[in-house]
């Protein structure tokens, strides 16, 4: 019989977020007579992690975070050879900055990245030119865009290699998600809401990517119009403290609240009547898909890959980023509008089914895998240390 490929997925991120649950997504549906599965993630993720993680794939916590952390990396070279790893997958750059070269030394096969997010934020002549990226993508074979625009990104923003960008959308189990569901009673009376009370739901980590900001600059004009609306931000974040003061000052207390982290993002789907997603940059927000799988009618920027899972005027309302007076009137419009609100919801519903299911994904990255496997065994064989003195002496010329 033969020997299942070992894939081993590598983060370094310390927090959990979208990247994290298309990792899962990934777990929990590759073929395990093909594949034998990894993941090497700091200890603080691994924690988050397990209570989803697939009982058959070993999860690994290892903290490798800086370039001089030769201790971790020296580990993380050793447990690749242990797995005997035929494809190292990194999450977002950061990672693969890190993971990639170490793969490549010890004679892993193929390596790939998915960077998920486009980084806008980053600046200064080294940084913001991408130098780097271009130098570490030497030892990368393929990269696995998210969304048209975030290959875009990655060939004309980044400089790398057209050839080696794969999209591959980001999806979710599309018929886990009930759009008949009803948020439990339980929740509701937690948060004092009553029966007919407007209520907005962001689904995000609480940092300045995701906008948060600009919504509670447009809840005044909101509440002007609905004054029982209640916005619910759910999730955690860097941010949260200073978020809090915004919404002090503005004097929104009564109408904004923080819940941390949930797990049980279906429950607060079903309670929203809308769900936002103020993004100022994304990849492609599988948040955005989750509820269009929930049959919710969203309001959404148009940032990156959004417009991609968002079409405006069929299953949400796009609106420009950083921009609250739009984003106030379009959720205005959906507050005003109930009918309207549940056309866009069976739209998305039928558009997530048709394009962002699970399966899809899961097919697409295997077929990825597979090809890459295959393409490695036809290049020309090197010694580690040729290699890696190839890969030095090409970066130099960047």
């Amino acid at each position: 019989m033969r020997k299942p490929i070992s894939v081993v997925h590598f983060t370094n991120s310390n927090v959990l977020g979208g990247a994290e649950q298309h990792l899962l997504t990934l777990l929990r549906g590759m073929d395990r007579e093909t594949f034998r599965l990894a993941v090497v993630c700091p200890e603080e993720v691994a924690e988050g992690l397990r209570s989803e993680f697939p009982g058959d794939v070993r999860l690994i916590p290892l903290s490798l975070r800086h370039l001089t952390d030769w201790r971790a990396a020296a580990q993380l070279a050793r447990l690749l050879r242990e797995l005997s790893t035929d494809i190292l997958h990194s999450h977002m750059f950061h990672s693969s900055l890190f993971a990639s070269p170490i793969g490549r030394l010890c004679g892993v096969p193929v390596i790939v990245e998915t960077p998920h997010i486009n980084e806008r934020w980053r600046r200064g002549p080294i940084k913001g030119r991408f130098i780097v990226d271009r130098v570490a993508g030497r030892f990368v074979d393929y990269y696995i865009a998210v969304s048209e625009a975030n290959a875009r990104y990655l060939i004309s923003e980044k400089g790398l290699e057209a050839r080696k960008v794969e999209i591959i959308p980001n999806s979710c189990s599309v018929r886990d998600f009930n759009p008949d569901r009803t948020a439990p009673s339980d929740l509701k009376r937690k948060w004092n809401l009553l029966d007919g009370d407007p209520v907005l739901v962001v689904l995000a980590r609480l940092e300045p990517q995701k906008g948060h900001d600009v919504l509670l600059e447009a809840m005044p004009s909101i509440l002007g119009e609905f004054p029982r609306t209640h916005l619910f931000l759910v999730g955690e974040g860097a941010s949260r403290l200073a978020l809090e003061a915004q919404t002090k000052n503005l004097g929104l207390q009564g109408s904004v609240h923080f819940t941390g982290y949930r797990k049980d993002v279906e429950n607060w789907l079903a309670m929203a009547d809308i769900v936002v997603l103020p993004s100022r940059w994304e990849g492609m927000p599988l948040v955005a898909i989750e509820a269009l799988a929930s049959g919710r009618a969203i309001v959404a920027t148009a940032v990156d890959g959004t417009p991609e899972v968002v079409l405006d005027g069929y299953c949400g309302l796009v609106v420009p980023p950083e921009s609250p007076a739009p984003m106030a009137a379009a959720i205005a419009r959906l507050l005003r509008e109930p009918a309207l609100r549940r056309i866009f919801g069976q739209a998305g519903r039928q558009r997530a089914l048709e394009h962002f299911d699970s399966s899809l994904q899961v097919e697409r990255t295997e077929t990825l895998y597979l090809k890459a496997l295959e393409e490695s065994t036809r290049k020309p064989r090197l010694t580690r240390l040729q290699s890696v003195r190839n890969e030095a002496t090409k970066g130099s010329t960047v």
